[in-house]
């Protein structure tokens, strides 16, 4: 089911009358069958954006369409939509077999075709062994498995989670988000979740939608996204370590970081920009263009990672990653020379340049 975001507008009015806009004219296409992250920082929009998709907020301009159906003004219960809440919101005092099965007696579906449902929708999510258990006696992971079930018993058009993986810990994480990709392929649902961990968008995405401060930043395949960004805010919010930044000046279509020339053929005015390098985009060079007063280095398996300054550079601390073959090349220097092997160039107001 494609899903097609249209101006999408949500505002929030205060008791003293002041006006909060948590989405402004979001444009997107969400494509039928995929799994789609909408990424962004605390408070960007993302939540809201899903709960707009649900129902459950409604647009203060704007338009939602599940294919050629405008549901803008249609019910939750009534859009097809199955919501898995960050929170899992199961029902305490009921087994896992009525937790799943709630939805379908709800709509007064007959109880030997609901235990049915129930049990089919429980093996696809690898629980159908635990349907007698309350929730207490379940790991976090399984209470977030028995939310998703209960959410695709119903088989809904459209899959929304909300950060669901976030009350799990890392070694859960890394094996339920698995999980979701492979439930969501058997299944094909278009489904669209909510995280602000870019490493768990950027592993099972087939495309992120990157919000901030409630406005459409970029949208497309997770390394296409890291590789092209669109403008300095995708740059610096996606990678890990983050991207190193510099400034620089281009003087008569030369750019230049302190005085070293970088590359050329710029247009227009002589002006300030700034330069963004990948952690992991940089070669050793002893007559390296950028000089790096080292602090310490880092050598975990198969790289290093070497973490320094920039003289006249005011910025966060610069981390560059080689590979750990050039150990005895770093080791115990206090000075390194590097050479940028790809770099972006923006304009300081944030665009893109190059």
């Amino acid at each position: 089911m494609e899903v097609v975001l249209k101006s999408l507008s949500k505002h929030f009015t205060d008791r003293k009358g002041n006006v909060a806009k948590a989405l402004n004219d979001l444009d997107v296409t969400i494509p039928s069958g995929k799994l789609i992250g909408l990424l962004g920082p605390s408070g960007c929009g993302k939540s809201t954006t899903l709960y707009l998709i649900a129902g459950l907020h409604k647009p203060t301009q704007g338009q939602i369409f599940f294919g050629d159906s405008d549901v803008t003004n249609v019910p939750p219960e009534k859009r097809g939509i199955g919501l898995v809440f960050q929170n899992y919101a199961l029902y305490p005092h009921l087994t896992v077999r009525q937790n799943i099965m709630f939805p379908l007696e709800n709509m007064k579906m007959p109880k030997d075709e609901a235990i049915k449902i129930a049990q089919e929708m429980a093996d696809l999510v690898d629980i159908g062994k635990l349907m007698d258990r309350k929730p207490k006696e379940l790991s976090g992971g399984q209470q977030q498995r028995v939310a998703i079930a209960r959410a695709l018993v119903k088989k809904p058009r459209v899959l929304l989670l909300d950060e669901p993986l976030s009350n799990l810990d890392a070694r859960l994480r890394l094996q339920t988000r698995e999980e979701i990709k492979k439930i969501q392929r058997e299944t094909g649902i278009t489904t669209i979740f909510v995280t602000h961990d870019q490493e768990e968008a950027m592993s099972i995405s087939d495309e992120i939608i990157l919000i901030n401060a409630g406005v459409f930043q970029q949208m497309d395949h997770p390394q296409k996204v890291y590789d092209e960004p669109a403008n300095l805010f995708v740059a610096k919010f996606l990678g890990n370590p983050a991207i190193n930044i510099f400034h620089g000046q281009i003087k008569t279509g030369v750019l230049s970081v302190n005085g070293v020339e970088l590359d050329k053929g710029f247009k227009g005015e002589d002006r300030n920009v700034v330069v963004g390098v990948r952690p992991e985009a940089f070669y050793l060079d002893n007559k390296g263009k950028i000089e790096i007063n080292v602090e310490f280095v880092e050598h975990i398996g198969r790289d290093i990672t070497v973490v320094g300054n920039v003289e006249n550079q005011n910025d966060s601390k610069v981390r560059i990653i080689i590979p750990s073959d050039h150990y005895n090349d770093v080791f115990d220097k206090s000075r390194l020379g590097f050479t940028p092997k790809r770099m972006y160039i923006f304009e300081e107001t944030g665009e893109r340049i190059k």
